[in-house]
């Protein structure tokens, strides 16, 4: 019976979680809160991107206001804006009229940079599909990886495209991201972190940004390419001039 203590201890340890066995769901939301991307739902953030000034408006409600500004040497000053009414554009401050498929790029356009500006926010949407991948370790250090796929209903246009996160197992942060996508033909792209930045309690990072030099390497092992050297770097995502305010 002495040893009655010490089997039972050890039954304890077995049944512990493990970190190992977390859930799709888990990381994200763990990737969610230690990123303070759980803020961003209750914030106005104000940042440039390519000579462009985006600012997003999002409340606890879900109503949100994304916009993006900028001047056009024929047109003026221009504010596309989208919310949850829909999409609409501003030239000098007056509402001007722009055809259904232009307004729905316009729309992907603008929703496309502050989706991505403020991952992991918006990984737990409706639409948003999540499946855990084997894990990897990348440049020494072992993430989880995370594909996130989209339901056609509410997906959007593109709801077809893969997306894969590369979440550190320790700090649970987004380093890497990879995305396969149909528009313009197709291709994979693949984001590394070359810095991040803390604005009020929200990271936010900057990457450069590759495309594999052999189109047959899969999203899946588009990581190990990348430490391969197997991918060409196209340009650098920067966001610039970041401030944000917590909302009351």
């Amino acid at each position: 019976m002495k040893y009655l203590p010490i089997l039972f201890l050890a039954f304890l340890i077995s049944c512990k979680p493990s970190e190992n066995k977390l859930t799709a769901q888990q990381v994200i939301d763990k990737a969610i809160i230690s990123s303070g991307s759980d803020k961003v739902g209750n914030s106005e953030i104000n940042f440039e991107f390519r000579d462009k000034k985006y600012i997003a408006n999002r409340k606890p409600n879900g109503s949100f206001k994304l916009t993006r500004k900028y001047k056009d040497e024929k047109l003026g000053f221009i504010s596309d804006i989208l919310s949850n009414d829909g999409f609409r554009r501003l030239v000098n401050g007056v509402p001007y009229q722009v055809n259904d498929s232009i307004s729905n790029i316009l729309s992907n356009s603008v929703n496309s940079v502050h989706y991505f500006s403020v991952l992991p926010f918006g990984l737990n949407d409706k639409a948003v599909i999540k499946k855990l991948l084997p894990s990897a370790t990348v440049k020494g250090k072992e993430y989880y990886k995370v594909q996130v796929t989209f339901s056609e209903n509410g997906g959007g246009e593109d709801f077809e495209d893969v997306f894969i996160y590369w979440i550190g197992k320790q700090d649970f942060l987004v380093d890497y991201l990879a995305y396969s996508y149909h528009t313009n033909d197709g291709g994979k792209r693949f984001r590394a972190i070359n810095k991040e930045v803390l604005k009020n309690g929200i990271r936010f990072v900057n990457y450069d940004n590759y495309k594999p030099l052999n189109k047959e390497i899969s999203l899946t092992d588009i990581d190990k390419a990348f430490e391969k050297n197997e991918l060409k770097k196209l340009s650098e995502i920067n966001l610039e001039n970041i401030e944000v305010q917590i909302l009351e």
